[in-house]
């Protein structure tokens, strides 16, 4: 997606800042690991793939990412990141991602008129990975999984309105998030539960389990989900640019 390129976020946890080409080099390197391919069941790519993957991302209306990055200064005072300071290579270590995809609940179609050409609703993907070993078991999966559910709370608008214009009375509404994690993925299934995702159904043919998180406007809106009051308090957007 276009809505974050030019956008950075800052917290005590992570610093988040849009996945751009001056990226892709060490990008690559992560997902050259053996390791790091099983754990995110990816195919390995050539340097090239990687750049064109890149400039794709980018451009797609349903994919919305950050390169996590170690948190700037505590207290720092700017209002903006130039390119290249807080995510140079070695602060880079991972990546946070949100997809969209078309709600499809069979429960909720029940007593709809089938002729009516109302615009679908929406459910966000996240998912995360931490490729650097050393800055795991730190908090950075959960700071970056928080830092931006805030942040597609604060833009729910706008990335609907980017990933497709609006059609009919209806307004397309975001229902809820998931995340598919490998059933043996113990780490990442406590940090979605930490998150406050539940479990779904059991275990698929890949071996993937699918934790979610339901009325996610509604829940993070009302405090139901008790991290939120901190990370508000210190959650920064900062203008990023080159």
């Amino acid at each position: 997606m276009r809505l974050n390129e030019k956008t950075a976020i800052a917290t005590p946890q992570v610093t988040l800042v849009p996945y751009e080409a001056r990226h892709v080099a060490k990008y690559h390197r992560w997902m050259s690991d053996p390791d790091i391919q099983a754990a995110t069941a990816s195919d390995p790519l050539s340097l090239e793939e990687e750049y064109e993957n890149q400039a794709s991302w980018r451009t797609a209306d349903d994919k919305l990412t950050f390169i996590i990055c170690r948190p700037v200064a505590a207290g720092a005072a700017s209002t903006e990141i130039t390119a290249g300071t807080a995510d140079h290579e070695d602060a880079m270590v991972g990546d946070v991602n949100f997809f969209l995809y078309p709600h499809d609940d069979e429960d909720d179609d029940e007593g709809k008129d089938e002729g009516a050409a109302e615009p679908p609703d929406f459910v966000g993907e996240i998912d995360v990975m931490v490729a650097e070993k050393g800055d795991r078991g730190r908090g950075v999966g959960f700071g970056a999984v928080t830092a931006l559910m805030e942040y597609v709370l604060r833009h729910v608008d706008g990335i609907l309105r980017e990933h497709g214009p609006r059609s009919g009375a209806r307004v397309p509404r975001l229902r809820g998030l998931m995340a598919k994690i490998q059933a043996g993925n113990d780490k990442s299934i406590a940090l979605f539960k930490r998150v406050g995702f539940t479990q779904k159904g059991g275990v698929n043919y890949f071996g993937e389990m699918e934790m979610v998180l339901d009325r996610f406007e509604e829940r993070m809106r009302s405090g139901e989900l008790a991290w939120r009051a901190e990370l508000e308090e210190t959650y920064r957007e900062l203008v990023y640019t080159a």
